[in-house]
């Protein structure tokens, strides 16, 4: 277990609040580039606030701040999104992001959060179907924003029109062809909008960076990558069986075959009748074999 590890587990102990969410996203970069200066990102973002807040007075509104955020960050600092390789690895890790100024929503988001906490704005994220976006609570609602496209405002839609791209089709129902909420036959038209943009905490944040991560070092087959990413999941969010379960897969495919039994075992202790259970139990007769002949 490396120090950036064990920095990160200890910053997962705090209270959701008390999570600095930059230098976690930071230290998740760190099984990804060993030795990364943690605190010299961390700083780029304050100096980054820094610059930022000699632009407007001290009094400036919310709308002023936004503004000038954008121009900043999208207009000064080239930052974008990465339209032409989404799935790019380097998207997901902060680092890569700050340094090309390019990223995917949500670690667009993570850096627009930072910034702009650091100049009044008490930005929240939400995790929106499909593309991460960022609210700013205000007298009588919330402004959403979403930084992926250089923080430009969301109405209600266009919101709802980017649900149509995520909620799948339910054909067949009272109006045929439309879009319904595959759950409950409901139009989106008709949704009520403000359960989709509920405030993410910092785990959730986290959950969700890394659950990208996941997806692209699965599909790339890259185990080794996967494992430090499912280790990092267990520790954001420990209560989650299903990660215990892939990662004790991850093992199986790494030839770790003691700890993959153990996560295997834990997960069906926390979910006996998980619905793979049999899959599960033959695996662990072939690893329970496996472990014997170590002896």
């Amino acid at each position: 277990m490396t120090a950036g590890f064990v920095a990160f587990a200890s910053l997962m102990a705090r209270d959701d609040g008390q999570i600095e969410l930059a230098r976690a996203c930071l230290q998740v970069a760190e099984d990804a580039y060993p030795g990364l200066d943690v605190e010299g990102y961390v700083g780029e973002i304050e100096r980054f606030a820094k610059r930022l807040r000699a632009r407007f007075a001290s009094e400036a509104v919310a709308e002023d701040r936004i503004i000038a955020l954008n121009e900043f960050l999208f207009d000064d600092l080239g930052f974008g999104g990465n339209v032409d390789n989404f799935y790019d690895p380097r998207n997901s890790y902060l680092n890569e992001v700050i340094d090309r100024r390019t990223g995917i929503p949500i670690t667009l988001a993570v850096l627009y959060m930072e910034i702009g906490r650091r100049i009044g704005l008490p930005f929240e994220g939400v995790s929106f179907p499909g593309h991460f976006l960022v609210r700013l609570p205000l007298r009588g609602g919330a402004l959403v924003l979403d930084p992926f496209s250089g923080g430009v405002p969301l109405a209600e839609p266009e919101l709802r029109e980017r649900l149509k791209r995520v909620i799948p089709r339910v054909v067949g129902a009272s109006d045929p062809g439309g879009w319904k909420d595959a759950a409950r036959g409901v139009p989106v038209a008709d949704l009520p909008l403000d359960q989709f943009l509920e405030p993410a905490s910092n785990r959730q944040i986290l959950a969700r960076l890394l659950r990208n991560l996941k997806g692209i070092y699965r599909k790339k087959d890259q185990p080794e990558r996967l494992l430090e990413v499912l280790n990092r999941m267990i520790v954001v969010a420990p209560e989650s069986a299903a990660e215990l379960r892939d990662r004790g897969l991850v093992y199986m495919r790494l030839e770790c075959w003691r700890p993959a039994l153990k996560d295997l075992a834990d997960y069906l202790q926390r979910e006996p009748e998980a619905p793979d259970q049999d899959d599960v139990r033959s695996k662990m007769v072939d690893l329970t074999l496996r472990c014997a002949r170590l002896n």
